[in-house]
């Protein structure tokens, strides 16, 4: 009986002992670098933040005995500071990977201090193609869309519909500067015509003066290598100025977001059309994780919030297979492991990080033509991912074998 007793005795110990040296472990912390208060809080921000909870959540909340917690920060769209944030997650608060890091010069800057310590770090939110070519690293993923696919997207299309002369207002940083030039080169090579262009600082209220010049180009479209409030104040002012209904121009958004156009209105933003990598009402899957996004934040996803749950949620599940957090088991898993989900089937991480999906091209609708709030796009075609992306036969990224 004393035998049995401390047989049983023995195996309660070991039992409290484990879970106690559970409880003890450190949590796994994920840092998300957002842009939580200017002018792409819209598309990143609080939504990105609650995106990866969710993804959290959903996958149960814990890895390896480890409790799950997402750490953010807002990054105020200045790129020393997003480069010291990442350092202190990393150095200081026991961060293992970062995710978002929305707009591309904060991204490039978080990216060098994560690549320099070994870090996996996800970009979801910035756009350049620069952070799969030469800012490409061993544990970077770039996984939502970048300004080759939004170019290749939208600019061909445009070209095809007969507006082959361009005139282009461009952010000045690094996102602007690639999405422009990206554009450029799809609108030349389709037999389109570059008139001119001005830069514009981030940020810009007053569009005026670039607008005039837009419109003095005679171009066919003026094209809006920006994104977030740019976006939405340059759309908005070209109504006033009349661009569209007595100019005859047509307005091409390069980067825009469904709550670009929730702001705007379908009134001023109707016949736009645009690339995106995810919307709300594309299938059941869609829909199903919009709507549980909706009762949180109060507004539909953005393809860069849909990205980050999905890259999250496919980050944890290639902790738990690896069986530890060491960056370079978990990215040979990542990059193993099909995507599929929400926001991607049979999505694929390739060697330069490139995270290649479909992409699709949407039209704006009319007043007329939406039944309520949030229903603002028609599907005019799904564009496979070997076709939307880059090849990787000319990636610039010094990882990949020529």
């Amino acid at each position: 009986m004393r035998r049995v007793f401390s047989s049983v005795l023995a195996s309660v110990l070991a039992l409290a002992a484990t879970a106690a040296f559970a409880q003890n472990k450190p949590p796994l912390k994920l840092g998300a670098i957002l842009d939580m208060s200017g002018l792409y809080a819209d598309i990143t921000g609080p939504g990105s933040e609650t995106a990866a909870k969710m993804a959290v959540e959903d996958f149960g909340g814990e890895v390896l005995g480890r409790k799950i917690e997402i750490i953010a920060a807002d990054h105020l769209n200045k790129a020393d500071l997003s480069a010291s944030i990442a350092r202190d997650m990393l150095d200081n608060q026991g961060v293992e990977a970062l995710i978002d890091v929305a707009a591309s010069a904060t991204a490039l800057a978080a990216g060098e201090i994560a690549k320099a310590r070994n870090k996996i770090v996800i970009f979801n939110g910035p756009a350049s193609i620069r952070l799969s070519n030469e800012a490409c690293g061993p544990y970077t993923v770039h996984y939502a869309y970048d300004t080759f696919a939004q170019a290749n997207v939208t600019g061909l299309a445009t070209v095809k519909s007969g507006f082959e002369t361009w005139f282009f207002l461009t952010a000045d940083y690094a996102f602007g500067q690639d999405l422009e030039k990206d554009t450029t080169n799809v609108v030349v090579k389709s037999g389109g015509k570059v008139l001119g262009g001005v830069k514009h600082p981030l940020n810009t209220s007053d569009f005026s003066s670039f607008l005039l010049q837009a419109q003095a180009s005679k171009a066919k479209v003026v094209g809006l290598a920006n994104a977030g409030g740019d976006t939405i104040n340059a759309i908005k002012q070209a109504a006033e100025f009349g661009l569209m209904k007595s100019g005859g121009q047509k307005l091409s958004p390069l980067l825009a977001f469904i709550t670009d156009i929730d702001s705007i209105g379908l009134e001023t933003a109707q016949g736009l059309l645009l690339a995106e990598a995810f919307y709300w009402d594309l299938n059941d899957d869609t829909r199903a994780f919009s709507k549980r996004f909706m009762a949180r934040v109060k507004r539909m996803p953005t393809s860069a919030q849909a990205g980050i749950y999905s890259s999250v949620g496919h980050y944890l599940k290639a902790v738990k297979a690896a069986g530890t957090t060491d960056s370079a088991a978990v990215i040979k898993v990542m990059k193993d492991t099909p995507i599929n989900d929400m926001f991607a089937k049979n999505g694929k991480i390739r060697a330069d990080g490139r995270m290649v999906h479909d992409m699709y091209l949407f039209e704006v609708k009319k007043p007329s033509e939406s039944k309520a709030r949030w229903d603002d796009y028609k599907l005019l075609a799904t564009i496979p991912g070997n076709e939307a992306f880059q090849s990787l036969e000319l990636s610039r990224c010094p990882l990949v074998k020529k």
